[in-house]
């Protein structure tokens, strides 16, 4: 019988020289225009973590090394590496604490923490929290669920719509952003969802707030555009 290999655990060093050999100054210059904290950033391209995160393959125990170096390239190959269906509540909020950018908020929760049993549960309850990337963590789960999680019943979506109603008038850039993007995401799933995000969307405009104002006419711009309509009229077909 032949005897299974097993392949070897990645170290931490070793991987960290490779991000950094790969790194570019000009990209985390390139970030910072973009608002990313690249206090801890070598620079390397998206491309090049996701090329090195299949040859990795899922480590956790990497992962949770990666992410505590605070290295911004670290933690990007962190959420790729580790496993979802490992990923604690408690390991949430630890990673929660350390968000820092719109950019690592995004890439976790649309790459590893959307795919675990405590996303619908922690959306809710960061849509709560003060902190920026936090709250902003929040919505980006919400945008995230509505694209991935396709077999969720719509009921377990149209529940975010109050909570993006309520949270509309946070006046925080990253945080409002994130809110338009949920309401938008959710509103292209289906006609039903459409519709019930169209709803929430003229709501959230009536509100005395300048954030709910931009959240409200630029997502009723998408929502209810011909291009947006005439895909969901589609779909209903097949």
């Amino acid at each position: 019988m032949k005897k299974q290999l097993v392949k070897p655990p990645a170290a931490l060093k070793s991987v960290l020289r490779t991000l950094q050999s790969q790194g570019s100054r000009a990209n985390v210059e390139g970030m910072a225009r973009f608002g990313v904290s690249v206090a801890k950033a070598y620079g390397v391209s998206a491309p090049a973590i996701i090329k090195l995160a299949k040859q990795i393959g899922h480590d956790r125990r990497l992962a949770q090394q990666l992410w505590a170096t605070g290295v911004l390239d670290a933690r990007a190959l962190a959420v790729l590496v580790d496993s979802p269906e490992e990923v604690t509540q408690a390991q949430m909020e630890k990673w929660a604490k350390d968000f820092d950018s719109w950019s690592i908020v995004d890439h976790c929760c649309g790459k590893l923490f959307d795919k675990t049993p405590f996303a619908y549960r922690k959306a809710e309850e960061w849509s709560r929290r003060e902190e920026e990337y936090v709250k902003r963590a929040a919505f980006s789960l919400m945008a995230a669920l509505a694209v991935h999680d396709k077999k969720a019943p719509g009921e377990k979506l149209l529940k975010f719509l109050p909570v993006i109603r309520r949270e509309s008038t946070d006046e925080r850039n990253f945080v409002k952003k994130a809110v338009n993007w949920a309401l938008r995401q959710i509103g292209k799933r289906n006609r039903r969802l459409n519709q019930a995000a169209i709803k929430t969307a003229r709501a959230i405009r009536e509100l005395d707030s300048k954030s709910a104002r931009w959240i409200a006419a630029d997502a009723l711009r998408e929502l209810t555009g011909d291009a947006l309509q005439r895909r969901l009229r589609a779909r209903e077909v097949k």
